[in-house]
């Protein structure tokens, strides 16, 4: 079951990688949505070192397995062990901070450090700040057996 999920995750991720068509919004389509200058990336986000990499939280959560993947084409892969994976929008902010929208709120966290191996986001959240550490995804990964 697990080796499904990732192939499928695999395959999303592979599929968000395609260049956009340049066709794709035909004539008349008023259903497209016109990029605003707020809600324009400071920066592609191919040119950000954290993109396109599977990330797996390393500091201490009571529940293993937290995922975060950040595709160059917007797309935001967030999983874990415990919960069916979540598809958002994201896009780099000024500053080096990032936001992707969470169950109808707009996350926003500064990228405290990104290199090839390590991710650290400091969240601004309603109830204050809070940091969440990330290691590079080591291939194979399998999520931990869970307490029953």
């Amino acid at each position: 079951m697990m080796r499904r999920f990732f192939t499928a995750v695999l395959l999303l991720a592979a599929c968000g990688c395609s260049a956009p068509d340049p066709d794709a919004a035909a004539v008349g389509d008023t259903n497209t949505a016109q990029p605003t200058a707020a809600s324009a990336p400071s920066a592609p986000p191919a040119a950000l070192p954290f993109t396109d990499k599977v990330w797996v939280r390393s500091d201490s959560t009571e529940l293993p397995g937290v995922m975060r993947v950040f595709l160059s084409d917007g797309t935001l892969v967030m999983d874990s062990c415990w919960e069916t994976y979540r598809l958002a929008k994201w896009r780099a902010l000024p500053d080096g901070a990032v936001a992707w929208e969470e169950d109808g709120a707009e996350i926003q966290a500064r990228v405290v450090e990104a290199s090839e191996t390590v991710l650290v986001l400091r969240l601004e959240l309603v109830g204050g700040a809070t940091e969440e550490r990330y290691r590079k995804a080591e291939v194979p990964y399998v999520c931990p057996d869970m307490p029953r």
